[in-house]
């Protein structure tokens, strides 16, 4: 135990915080996939960043194998003391905010999200934002490891959203349309955004009407199983 006189002790708290090094990379390889853990956050809690470790491991191999088994097999995360907003996924590397880490520590599966979007690679997009992030909520729920713990659930219904809201309005639209009008829909719109043939075609292909008439038909029942 180091003793600090009380007059310094506001002095050296910051110069540590400021100057502590960051955590040596961790690699840790199971089922197939590697996955490169890094922090410059030294007050990651262990048993956080275990768990984060053991999401990735149960969800991304289930991913992998239901969307895009070409997926990579090499991923990064990198837990970030500068990111402001909450995650964000590029190039095969995912960063954590450490802020929201801390104040939501229970919110384990953004590690589900953020992964699911690696497994989209659609690369230059044919698809609006708003369907590729209601596609990663939608998967969230669907597979998510603690959703309940982090008190996280698709919101009800209300005249005033739209599809087009993204996150989770979108997601639960999803889960109504695989529920009362085509199961594996959401999997085959995935699969036509990563292989660039996606058009607002597609979803009156498969169902017979367009997007602006499901939701029409959506908020008239929109009670989902879950």
């Amino acid at each position: 135990m180091i003793n600090i006189k009380p007059k310094h002790s506001l002095t050296t708290a910051l110069l540590l915080y400021f100057f502590a090094p960051a955590q040596a990379q961790e690699t840790i390889k199971k089922k197939g996939y590697t996955l490169n853990f890094e922090s410059n956050y030294s007050a990651l809690n262990p048993q956080l960043k275990q768990r984060m470790i053991n999401t990735f491991f149960e969800v991304y191999p289930k991913l992998a194998k239901t969307y895009n088994p070409a997926t990579l097999k090499d991923v990064k995360f990198f837990v970030d003391t500068a990111y402001k907003g909450v995650a964000a996924t590029s190039n095969g590397r995912v960063v954590f905010s450490s802020a929201w880490l801390t104040k939501r520590p229970e919110d384990i599966d953004v590690v589900t999200h953020e992964v699911m979007h690696i497994v989209q690679n659609y690369g230059q997009s044919v698809g609006p934002g708003w369907l590729t992030e209601g596609i990663a909520d939608y998967v969230r729920y669907r597979h998510g490891v603690d959703n309940a713990g982090a008190k996280w659930l698709l919101p009800d219904y209300k005249p005033e959203q739209s599809y087009k809201n993204s996150y989770r309005i979108t997601a639960r639209f999803f889960v109504w349309m695989e529920e009362k009008i085509k199961p594996g829909i959401i999997k085959t719109v995935d699969a036509s955004l990563r292989d660039h043939t996606y058009t607002n075609d597609i979803w009156k292909n498969l169902t017979g009407k367009n997007l602006d008439e499901l939701w029409a038909d959506y908020s008239k029942n929109p009670s989902i199983a879950g």
